[in-house]
């Protein structure tokens, strides 16, 4: 029995190897799927590619499609969130307060973003600050943020 690799086989072992990715979580096989579609659409346009060919347009495909990725595309695709970040990096970011502050007790600032893994904080404000005044972070004293009105 003699096998004759057709077109379909590489797109085939493409979407094969792209729906994989899904249970793998190394994000590395989506790049292989990608060449072995390469290799299928080429293979449709010049049908008397022979095999050798093809796996080098695959090796080659491949490899560049991974390193554009690790190169390029993932270094760009930072957190959107600040959790993990240093307290500088929050100083001046400004909130819409949501509960202004009473005798004993500390108000609750929202904002956009969460900042530090939250989106609603407790504050304590100098300033006298109604509910729905902008305030800005001045400094973190253990959970609380110590803001100011400007």
């Amino acid at each position: 029995m003699n096998f004759e690799l057709l077109p379909w086989h590489w797109l085939v072992l493409g979407m094969v190897l792209i729906i994989a990715e899904i249970f793998v979580p190394s994000f590395t096989l989506i790049w292989f799927g990608l060449g072995a579609i390469i290799v299928g659409v080429l293979f449709l346009i010049i049908p008397g590619l022979n095999f050798t060919w093809q796996l080098l347009i695959w090796t080659i495909a491949s490899s560049i499609f991974t390193f554009l990725w690790f190169k390029y595309i993932k270094p760009m695709m930072g957190h959107q969130t600040k959790a993990g970040i240093a307290k500088e990096a929050i100083l001046g970011e400004s909130g819409q307060v949501i509960t202004a502050p009473e005798e004993g007790k500390r108000g609750t600032v929202r904002f956009s973003t969460p900042l530090l893994g939250a989106d609603e904080w407790l504050f304590i404000c100098e300033d006298d600050v109604a509910t729905g005044d902008r305030v800005f972070i001045k400094d973190i004293s253990g959970n609380t943020l110590i803001v100011e009105k400007r």
